[in-house]
């Protein structure tokens, strides 16, 4: 209870600062490198929900284009994905900037990641406890899974982490996380993995229950 409401933040404000300096020249080459492979602006910006579901811009480093087909829709995802970006995506090089979105505050070091708004209509009330929390850099469902878990344990796992807080926790976590990056276990490119969105998991889901 003392490590999550007295030390947790200051704790993440300083390590993501330090981080943000230690870090600061390969944020740099990789964002000028960013900006040949992009051919433009190497960030991905998009609107999150964070602590008691307060939205944000969760900022990270672009891993695909923005190529569109004749009709100007954007083309399949594992068709945007470039070299650079799986490059990007299994070191988890992407996810740099989000030591931004820890240093204002959004954000935390661990905790449930921040998943889409577009879910936020699908969460049942229990799983709407994930939302108590900041969200994380990497988190507990990351460390057992990432995406490769199906959502309700994914979930599951996320609420877990709310009720058990504490600073062995978090630091097992950080281990854990730094050994998968190391290792590349468990994460999955796009157009690998055939999980549905939560969104389209549970809409398939209500219109199963309603034929029965």
């Amino acid at each position: 209870m003392i490590y999550e409401k007295y030390v947790k933040r200051p704790l993440d404000c300083f390590l993501s600062v330090t981080a943000l300096a230690a870090l600061s020249p390969v944020l740099v080459v990789l964002s000028a490198a960013g900006t040949c492979a992009m051919k433009g602006n190497p960030f991905f910006t998009q609107n999150r929900p964070g602590r008691n579901e307060k939205i944000f811009k969760l900022i990270k480093f672009r891993t695909m284009t923005n190529e569109k087909d004749k009709n100007g829709e954007l083309l399949p995802d594992e068709k945007r994905l470039i070299a650079y970006g799986r490059f990007l995506r299994k070191t988890s090089l992407d996810e740099l900037p989000e030591l931004i979105n820890i240093a204002k505050g959004d954000m935390a070091i661990v905790g449930p990641r921040p998943l889409l708004e577009r879910y936020l209509p699908y969460y049942t009330d229990k799983e709407r406890k994930r939302h108590s929390v900041r969200p994380g850099l990497t988190g507990f469902a990351q460390v057992n899974g990432r995406n490769a878990v199906k959502w309700d344990q994914r979930l599951g796992m996320d609420v877990e982490y709310v009720k058990n807080i504490t600073f062995k926790g978090d630091l097992s976590i950080i281990l854990k996380t730094v050994m998968k990056v190391i290792s590349h276990k468990d994460i999955v490119d796009a157009g690998s993995f055939d999980m549905l969105d939560l969104d389209e998991e549970r809409k398939a889901k209500r219109g199963t229950d309603k034929d029965k």
